[in-house]
């Protein structure tokens, strides 16, 4: 299935969990924080509103956005204006 955002939003595959301290501790999924941080994977029309480009990591506000389910996988329909950053590596 192929999703395929409209006017100014964008289809964001969410970063997976940490499941494991840098110390090396397990983290249970029950205490895990939900990740700000993930991968554009596809953008809407509106071209003027949206700034970020396919393949770009990118920070989100932490309430936004709706998660949807495409085959198996999670990502978020976000707002290009709830988005904060696009991190460089």
């Amino acid at each position: 299935m192929k999703v395929i955002p409209l006017a100014d939003r964008v289809l964001v595959k969410t970063a997976e969990l940490e499941e494991k301290t840098k110390s090396g501790l397990f983290i249970p999924q029950t205490a895990q924080e939900k990740t700000q941080i993930g991968l554009i994977t596809a953008v809407g029309d509106d071209k003027e509103a949206i700034n970020v480009k396919v393949g770009q990591k990118i920070m989100y506000d932490k309430y936004a956005g709706t998660a949807v389910k495409v085959d198996g996988a999670e990502y978020l329909i976000l707002k290009a204006k709830d988005i904060l950053a696009v991190i460089e590596d």
